[in-house]
């Protein structure tokens, strides 16, 4: 890892409040030095043409962990006394932090346990256990990361082990920063925005605070997922708000509550939070294994959905993403698949009232289909004494702007139907 000396005059000068330190990131970053890989920052050629940008993706997906969330982990762990590494330490983690928790027991040789969400994908908890292997105990409790965090702190509260949490706390913060310092050192010119995704607060508070205070000019906006947005809405209320309701689909970025440290820090050092749909990250997951052969979780696609948003801003500029992670599960890809036409508006489900007759099914498919549209999905069961039946229908168009003629010809032919995607409680329970 190549480093920056800056003058003490410099770091004089851009001193803030509740901001993180640029000489204690610089600390952290010798820390890590030969620990974590110094991940490249890559031209990306098709973000760039689409957006008439230069966007530049900052590769924490090639992480030996596969995201950043070593940088934390490991930043705190080797800061202990030899007493509490004898008491061992404990965390919480939906997959990512607790993959960087695993490795750094490894890599120190402290015993560590882990509690995670019972809703962690298999392929995390794997990884974690071989990353760990015999310096860890993996714990499945609750539905989600803060249920799960609750009994990791009850855990160190009465055995006294560390907690190492996965984005509140000063040392955490001051690892996860060390990105911003690669950056930096890698990028030779202006970056005029810059990207970053947001769970609890951690990277951006760290790599906001770098970049605040060495590249002000630079522009830095955090990205958060539909329905898990508490770092946004704390930022708009000023002060911490708890989500009542929480999307778990970008498992790694969601948390009902951002951490009090990394709040403090956030509204100081962001320009913008802006909120990114599931969908969206989706359609984008997909384009970047088919086009670029990259692998990347929903979390760690947050910063580059959310160029679609800047797309007017950011035309002619210098543009880096933090790619902050590539743990995703390929057993995943059917559901990330439907997410993705369904936001494209190329699948659409519906219950159509069928006449209990022969060729009423024949009607429709003759009738009432595009000469590009297929039934991807139907289900029908007859009904005695009625005269017409429901049916769930799945139809997939090539083309979004073939829903109208679609929907068109349905009311043309006298067939009755409800629409499934406009209705979540629905459609979770049907499809």
């Amino acid at each position: 890892m190549t480093h920056v000396i800056y003058s003490v005059l410099l770091l004089q000068i851009y001193n803030m409040e509740n901001v993180i330190q640029v000489q204690d990131i610089i600390k952290a970053s010798y820390r890590l030095n030969g620990i974590v890989s110094e991940s490249p920052l890559q031209k990306n050629l098709n973000l760039s043409d689409k957006f008439g940008a230069n966007v530049y993706l900052k590769r924490e997906d090639l992480q030996i962990v596969r995201s950043y969330k070593i940088r934390g982990a490991y930043n705190l762990m080797v800061n202990l006394s030899q007493e509490e590494r004898k008491k061992g330490v404990v965390c919480a983690s939906a997959g990512n932090h607790a993959q960087g928790f695993a490795y750094s027991c490894h890599l120190l040789g402290i015993k560590g346990k882990i509690y995670m969400p019972t809703t962690t994908p298999s392929q995390k908890i794997n990884r974690v256990k071989y990353l760990g292997k015999e310096k860890v105990t993996i714990v499945l409790f609750g539905d989600s990361f803060d249920a799960a965090n609750a009994e990791a702190l009850l855990c160190s509260q009465e055995t006294g082990m560390t907690l190492v949490p996965p984005f509140d706390h000063q040392l955490i913060i001051e690892g996860q920063g060390t990105v911003g310092v690669e950056i930096l050192n890698q990028f030779k010119g202006q970056i005029d925005y810059l990207f970053i995704p947001i769970g609890g607060g951690g990277l951006s508070s760290g790599v906001g605070s770098f970049f605040k205070k060495i590249s002000p000019e630079t522009k830095i906006i955090g990205v958060e997922p539909e329905n898990a947005d508490s770092m946004k809405r704390s930022v708009e209320k000023g002060t911490l708000v708890t989500l009542d309701y929480l999307d778990t689909f970008v498992d790694g970025a969601a948390v009902k509550r951002a951490g009090t440290l990394n709040f403090e820090i956030c509204k100081q050092v962001l320009d913008d939070i802006c909120i990114v749909a599931p969908g969206s990250l989706c359609s984008y997951i997909l384009k970047l294994y088919n086009e670029d052969a990259i692998v990347v979780e929903p979390a760690g696609v947050l910063s580059i959905a959310a160029l679609d948003l800047y797309a007017d801003k950011i035309k002619g500029k210098n543009v880096v993403c933090v790619v902050s992670g590539g743990n995703n599960d390929i057993e995943r890809m059917p559901d990330i698949k439907e997410r993705s036409l369904i936001y494209e508006g190329l699948k659409h489900y519906f219950i159509v009232q069928f006449p209990q007759r022969a060729g009423a099914l024949l009607e429709f498919v003759s009738n009432v289909l595009g000469p590009n549209d297929s039934i991807t999905y139907f289900e029908y069961g007859t009904k005695q004494k009625r005269n017409s039946g429901a049916a769930l229908v799945g139809i997939e168009l090539k083309n979004r702007e073939d829903y109208k003629s679609l929907i068109h010809r349905m009311n043309t032919q006298n067939f009755k139907y409800t629409v499934i995607n406009k209705n979540p409680t629905l459609y979770n329970f049907l499809i």
